[in-house]
């Protein structure tokens, strides 16, 4: 308990801190000795109060992947799925994690990401015990659409600095919202525009860190709701297709054609594989939409 309350403290004093004192590898939630963060999360969770929320959010931008993502995000993960975190706790959280969002990415470029992935632990939480207004959430819709189509470091994962992964996590934070059935057509028309726009952007590289797989699963979740009708599928799927910009016209030639194929193809892939399994007839229907778009690649 000592432990647990000294951790606590020095996340109220690290809050407390001008903000030209905090050094961007500063995390002053102190880990369990023991590693058991389940049982941490129980008891830090309901202790803890807006400045300590604040400190636990910083460490999300740490450099270090142990501190940044076992740590910092694997407690969030066991806190808010434990439902330890109270709705004025999840507010004040979805609100910084928000700010994060709307700013520029940091010099390492790890703290908007991972605010991202921990936002899409918050929707998850909304899903199951909702806590956010019908306002809140279409603003969280737009916050996750905004992110995700505008995300341009591209970077996954690298050795000795481990992920960033901002299309994975953005498409992450897409897809619990996919899942409510409290989201409005108007935000899932956002959502799917988001994904759309980085399924093979012009300034991606190759996808190898399994993006196309992550930005396939909201997709298939929005693809349940039957107010989304088979011609709006066609529509969005028709966008996908090459166009009559440079690198479709001589794919070919260079990396920029190539990546297109590469991605769109591993996109198409991805989708046609699980509406092609499921039982769902819904999801089914993007089967042969995604069988279309493979046939379109030069």
């Amino acid at each position: 308990m000592k432990r647990i309350w000294a951790a606590i403290g020095a996340a109220a004093m690290l809050a407390a801190m001008p903000a030209a004192a905090k050094t961007a590898d500063s995390c002053a939630v102190a880990r369990p000795a023991d590693g058991d963060l389940k049982a941490f999360a129980a008891i830090h969770f309901p202790a803890a109060n807006d400045a300590a929320i604040d400190a636990l959010i910083a460490c999300l931008g740490d450099p270090d992947p142990a501190v940044r993502d076992d740590f910092a995000f694997a407690l969030w993960t066991q806190g808010l799925r434990g439902r330890h975190l109270k709705p004025d706790g999840l507010r004040h959280a979805t609100q910084r994690l928000t700010a994060i969002l709307a700013a520029p990415d940091d010099a390492a470029g790890f703290h908007r990401p991972f605010a991202a992935l921990t936002l899409s632990e918050v929707a998850r939480a909304d899903r199951v015990e909702p806590f956010l207004s019908e306002a809140e959430l279409r603003a969280l819709a737009a916050t996750g659409a905004t992110y995700l189509r505008g995300v341009s470091d591209y970077r996954g994962f690298i050795a000795g600095e481990g992920w960033r992964h901002g299309i994975a996590h953005g498409a992450d934070l897409a897809m619990q919202l996919a899942l409510n059935p409290r989201l409005a057509r108007a935000d899932a028309d956002l959502l799917l525009g988001a994904i759309a726009a980085q399924v093979a952007p012009a300034a991606s590289p190759y996808y190898h860190h399994g993006e196309p797989s992550r930005l396939a699963r909201p997709v298939l979740f929005l693809a349940k709701r039957a107010e989304i009708d088979d011609a709006a599928w066609a529509a969005w799927f028709m966008a996908l297709h090459p166009d009559g910009s440079a690198r479709w016209q001589d794919p070919y030639a260079g990396d920029t054609g190539l990546a297109a194929i590469h991605n769109t193809t591993a996109f198409a892939n991805a989708i046609y594989v699980s509406a092609a399994e499921t039982q769902d007839p819904q999801v089914k229907r993007l089967a042969p939409l995604a069988v279309e778009l493979l046939k379109a690649m030069p």
